[in-house]
């Protein structure tokens, strides 16, 4: 066999070696979607389950809560036997309105999200929250600051869903700072976008635990269900933005979200 018949021997060769690696590559990416779609698929199926069960786990759960107050206003006043059975049917409402609660969370990030955007005032919106918050903050012996962007800042977001993510993150920001101190809320344009902070002057976070906050049911608080901070990322998100934290362990936290303008 001549050069010329060898070289295109090892050039047809060649060919169907790069071939080969294409098309397997290509069945690989397919494999890897497909996959993906079932799980997908898989995923919208057990939300619209749960979500279900969900709604089905509220209604009773009404009328319990709704026979409890009944109860407590059946019970005959100053019998001794009175202020024990009050005691312990107020203990089953609290738990009766906590899963309720639970419930309402879950419905919020299990369902579908539909957004109500028109532009917005940022820093008309940020007053109105620490006018809104300031009583609770005062009680918490929390002193709520706001810093306004220079100029007008306007985003096209759901003023409503956009107020409950902000409000998650000043909840869990007072709940940080359990002997008082400073809640900030700042606004600023930078890069195009919106920028809006929530920092506390608290106890800070764990860097182990920094990077599992915003998980659905993780918390490290006592009776809490993690869920705030994972519906506040799911707001965020839907809005085309992004949630970052950063955090010192005995300076405080700073939850910053980024939205376009």
């Amino acid at each position: 066999m001549g050069p010329f018949a060898w070289g295109l021997l090892v050039g047809c060769l060649s060919s169907l070696v790069l071939a080969a690696a294409v098309v397997f590559a290509a069945y690989r990416r397919i494999d890897r979607l497909q996959r993906r779609a079932r799980q997908a698929e898989r995923l919208a199926e057990l939300g619209i389950l749960t979500g279900g069960l969900a709604h089905e786990i509220k209604n009773p759960l009404s009328t319990i809560q709704l026979n409890l107050q009944l109860l407590r206003e059946d019970l005959p006043d100053g019998e001794p036997f009175t202020t024990r059975i009050v005691n312990r049917l107020t203990t089953v409402q609290k738990e009766a309105s906590r899963l309720r609660d639970i419930l309402d969370d879950f419905l919020r990030f299990a369902g579908k999200m539909e957004l109500d955007r028109r532009p917005l005032d940022l820093n008309r919106m940020l007053e109105d929250m620490v006018d809104f918050f300031h009583p609770q903050a005062q009680a918490q012996r929390v002193q709520l600051r706001f810093q306004p962007a220079g100029g007008e800042l306007v985003a096209p977001v759901d003023e409503r869903m956009l107020k409950q993510a902000l409000l998650n993150l000043m909840i869990n920001a007072v709940h940080a700072m359990p002997q008082g101190g400073e809640l900030i809320l700042s606004a600023r344009r930078q890069d195009g976008r919106a920028v809006i902070d929530v920092i506390d002057t608290g106890r800070g976070i764990e860097p182990q635990v920094l990077g599992r906050i915003f998980d659905a049911y993780y918390s490290t608080k006592k009776g809490g269900h993690g869920l705030g901070l994972a519906i506040s990322k799911r707001i965020v998100e839907e809005h085309g933005g992004s949630i970052t934290a950063v955090s010192e362990v005995g300076k405080g936290t700073d939850f910053r979200i980024e939205l376009p303008i």
